[in-house]
């Protein structure tokens, strides 16, 4: 039997000319809760993005097996 949970983080657009200022902005505090949970047994099963407005929001389904 699989246990399961969802971290959801928003990040919000800024005026730049860099298009990439999200993913450079929120890459290092998206390996430390991928890495937090691994810690802890679960393991990263998917991974989902969308956008309204001027914000990102970011999934992240963690599973792992109950014992």
């Amino acid at each position: 039997m699989k246990q399961y949970k969802v971290e959801a983080r928003t990040y919000y657009s800024k005026i730049t000319l860099d298009k990439n200022h999200i993913i450079k902005s929120s890459t290092v505090e998206i390996q430390n809760i991928i890495d937090d949970y691994v810690a802890d047994g679960w393991q990263l099963a998917s991974t989902d993005a969308t956008s309204f407005g001027a914000a990102v929001y970011i999934y992240l389904y963690f599973e792992r097996d109950i014992s």
